[in-house]
């Protein structure tokens, strides 16, 4: 039968369409989309073989559902739909994955002061002080700096530990650093909705994990219960880290590359 007919073109055509699904997937995967997903693409694929063996009416009546399923997927899937477009933009789809693989490197023009914010931390684990501090790469987070309080402060370690003292009125939230400076504080943020997020981890933990899967800054949590130090990047968690290890994390993402 001709449409059963595959040549080199169609095996092109299928590898990237399922390139393409499995990075939607990846995306969804762990999230309640996760089923409607999988529907939708299970209706879309008999849509397909009705299609192939010319049963008009069913063929009709799965085509016009396919039609209004792309308004539906818009809706349902607002969230993971800017998420895949984010990492579109970032060159950040294949990352690290498969044959196909692109990132566009980022120059940072601004020296971070590594040391400070990794002291900072070890000072805090040690009293448990409980912190979380953003720092901004491409994605300037204007929308979550801008409510919290203005700060526009040079990162030292003073500095840091002043703001997430127990009895300061700025602990409560996260410090976005952009730009080598402390431009805000009491900030909030998305938290993650990851099915899969470790159950004993806490509140900044979870909008570590969101911050990072909506933009590509870097978060740096110090627990309040155990003093334990983690930093998260592209929604995944680094824990029980040192200073040491945070401060050559920090190097590495923030030095200017040559």
């Amino acid at each position: 039968m001709e449409f059963l007919q595959i040549g080199f073109i169609e095996l092109i055509d299928i590898a990237l369409v399922a390139i393409l699904i499995y990075q939607l997937y990846k995306i969804v995967k762990g999230t309640v989309a996760i089923n409607i997903f999988i529907g939708l693409a299970a209706i879309y694929l008999l849509w397909k073989v009705v299609s192939a063996f010319n049963f008009q009416l069913l063929s009709e009546i799965l085509g016009q559902f396919i039609g209004v399923g792309v308004i539906i997927l818009a809706i349902v899937f607002q969230q993971e739909l800017r998420k895949f477009l984010m990492m579109i933009g970032k060159g950040k789809v294949m990352k690290n994955k498969g044959l196909f693989k692109f990132n566009f490197s980022v120059e940072h023009d601004n020296h971070l002061n590594t040391h400070a914010i990794a002291k900072a931390c070890e000072d805090m684990a040690k009293t448990k002080t409980g912190a979380i501090m953003v720092v901004t790469q491409m994605d300037d987070l204007a929308v979550f700096a801008e409510g919290g309080v203005e700060m526009n402060a040079e990162i030292s370690v003073p500095m840091i530990e002043s703001i997430f003292y127990k009895n300061s009125p700025l602990h409560d939230g996260a410090v976005i650093i952009r730009n080598n400076k402390i431009i805000s504080a009491r900030c909030v943020l998305p938290v993650s909705n990851n099915e899969d997020f470790p159950g004993h981890l806490g509140m900044r933990h979870r909008a570590a994990v969101g911050i990072t899967e909506e933009s590509d800054a870097i978060a740096i949590i110090v627990s309040e219960e155990t003093g334990g130090i983690t930093y998260v990047k592209d929604g995944e968690l680094f824990t029980k880290r040192t200073s040491q290890q945070l401060e050559q994390f920090l190097i590495r993402v923030f030095t200017p590359q040559q």
